[in-house]
């Protein structure tokens, strides 16, 4: 099926047939960002997979997120247009790396990014995500707090909070393709610009930021600077486009046209008919590990939201 217009008719047909809801992430292609019913990042979609009423919910993320999707919605099928959409930084900590943590610094509490597999999160102590580990943190009482997997993100709340935080050597290819002398070059290009990057990036490029913040915080910043005529992106390039939908009157810029995600674009529309059409490839989360990672992502409610 090669009309795009006839591709997205069939793809209505089966969500309505299935009772399907698409949850887009900001960083998925373009035309998978224009069909979502709902945009945005890893927990706000995973969020709105739970407290939606439909029974299907088709995730255009990687796998991690569709893994949450399917710990806070348990009952529902949760779909992934690609099962090989994963993620480099999910996987650089494995079950035994937690378990030699732990036994390292025995007194310690361990705080995961919510970007890890299910099974990780079911070992940790409190989920974070990047909008939220700084506060997630502060809110810990333990003098030494275990921070996995991401270093960068890890620097950046303990810049923050001044707390002793242990850093699992973890980090998101994307992100450190973005070069401090690429935000350099361009505000000399655009002197006007502000330049907001996810707390993923290096040090060096978070330090020469006007903000650092999750793709959720970037919205807010574009909407709190409103005389702001152009922005610089610093995370995967899809943002801008999500960007340039919500405010078309500003420009947006990556920071990097290099900060690609291959795995965040593997999911298409085709992908998505076809996952329609079959309800495959469905994710499982093992009942005993999606109980233990509900728990320390309900944690993570309490101290931020208050909601369980």
């Amino acid at each position: 099926m090669n009309n795009k217009t006839e591709l997205i008719k069939k793809i209505l047909e089966l969500k309505k047939q299935h009772d399907a809801l698409i949850l887009v992430h900001n960083y998925q292609l373009e035309e998978v960002q224009d069909i979502a019913d709902f945009l945005g990042d890893s927990l706000d979609l995973s969020k709105k997979a739970a407290q939606a009423p439909q029974k299907t919910i088709v995730f255009c993320g990687v796998h991690f997120m569709a893994e949450t999707a399917k710990i806070l919605a348990p009952k529902k099928i949760v779909l992934l247009p690609d099962i090989n959409s994963g993620c480099p930084l999910a996987n650089m900590i494995t079950k035994k790396d937690i378990f030699d943590l732990k036994k390292k610094y025995p007194k310690s509490t361990v705080v995961g990014y919510i970007n890890t597999p299910a099974e990780i999160k079911s070992e940790i102590d409190y989920c974070c995500t990047s909008a939220n580990a700084v506060h997630v943190v502060q809110s810990i009482g333990s003098e030494n707090i275990i921070f996995i997997p991401d270093k960068y993100l890890g620097a950046y709340v303990k810049n923050v909070t001044k707390k002793n935080l242990i850093l699992w050597n973890g980090f998101c290819p994307t992100h450190v393709k973005i070069l401090e002398k690429d935000i350099t070059k361009l505000r000399q290009s655009y002197p006007k610009a502000k330049v907001v990057v996810h707390p993923e990036c290096t040090i060096e490029v978070q330090n020469v930021a006007d903000e650092i913040a999750g793709t959720a915080g970037m919205i807010k910043f574009v909407q709190k600077n409103q005389d702001t005529e152009v922005f610089i992106i610093g995370t995967e390039v899809g943002m801008c486009y999500r960007l340039s939908k919500l405010f078309p009157e500003k420009k947006f810029i990556p920071a990097s046209k290099l900060a690609i995600c291959p795995n965040m674009k593997k999911n298409s529309l085709e992908k998505i008919l076809w996952c329609l059409q079959d309800l495959q490839p469905q994710i499982f989360v093992e009942e005993k590990i999606r109980i233990k990672a509900y728990e320390s992502i309900k944690k993570m409610y309490k101290i931020t939201e208050n909601i369980e």
